[in-house]
């Protein structure tokens, strides 16, 4: 057991939470339905997710998953423009330049907007690019290349521990020359799905609990880890646990994590997504 997890078993149960309610209790009742959901579809190569098929992003499957895309030009597309205004907002958040020419470029940056937004979508519409590759989530904030506020973390799995790796820039920035600690618990989230993933227990966070020991650098390649123990499952719940070390140094712990995961059910699932569910 790490001593990450060994915090979480220690730790305050969960309570019920406002969406999944009775779901974070992990109680009897929760194990008895995660059997029944298991017994109902014994054959199914994939999780499932509150009744739909669970499918893991690009960055959780080597190299971009088995899944075909139907429209690579656009994913290439995405791809380029998150780049593109990555380097932009990096350039913005670190240029010492003079007024004059910031305003210039603030000018040049408005003009680029309009023709952006001669076609968008709501919340309620998965981007076309995700739809011609179920699964992919371009715009994941944290591991979607074609986001550019994304750093992004690239992610892969060996022996069931989900590794992820990224260098923040100056756009992260909290304390001078560090990270700010909600990025670091973004960061912590999404790996902690990964391994929950890969451990074949999807699911909706319910509680993320984090404890920073030293600063996380910025411009310095860092290297995410996160595991689910034997024994950090329970029902629809899991625990799994994680850590952000630099690459240089993957001895000293900057940020130990725990969190709760719970795999809705069906009607928990219609609750929370009601007409747009998770992609099949």
């Amino acid at each position: 057991m790490s001593p990450v997890h060994g915090e979480a078993a220690q730790g305050d149960p969960v309570q019920g939470d406002p969406v999944l309610g009775d779901a974070a209790r992990g109680d009897a009742a929760d194990r008895n339905a995660a059997q029944n959901d298991a017994a109902q579809d014994p054959g199914t190569e994939e999780p499932m997710l509150g009744g739909a098929r669970y499918r893991q992003s690009d960055a959780e499957m080597e190299p971009e998953g088995t899944v075909p895309d139907h429209d690579r030009e656009r994913a290439d597309a995405a791809r380029e423009l998150g780049a593109a205004l990555r380097e932009l907002v990096e350039a913005g958040v670190s240029t010492e330049t003079d007024p004059a020419t910031m305003r210039k470029i603030a000018d040049q940056a408005r003009e680029l907007v309009a023709p952006l937004t001669a076609a968008t979508r709501t919340r309620h519409v998965a981007p076309t690019v995700d739809q011609a590759k179920p699964g992919r989530r371009m715009y994941n904030p944290t591991v979607g290349t074609g986001n550019p506020i994304a750093p992004p973390m690239r992610v892969r799995v060996e022996d069931g521990v989900a590794i992820g790796t990224c260098t923040l820039g100056l756009a992260y920035e909290g304390p001078h020359s560090y990270t700010h600690g909600g990025v670091s618990a973004m960061l912590i989230d999404q790996i902690l799905g990964h391994a929950n993933a890969a451990a074949g227990r999807p699911g909706m966070t319910v509680k993320l609990q984090l404890r920073y020991r030293k600063p996380v650098p910025l411009q310095t390649p860092l290297v995410l880890r996160a595991w689910v123990d034997d024994d950090a499952v329970s029902g629809r719940r899991t625990s799994p646990a994680a850590t952000i070390t630099t690459e240089d140094d993957p001895d000293t712990v900057l940020v130990e994590a725990f969190g709760v995961f719970v795999t809705p059910t069906a009607e928990q699932a219609r609750r929370i997504f009601g007409d747009n569910p998770p992609p099949d």
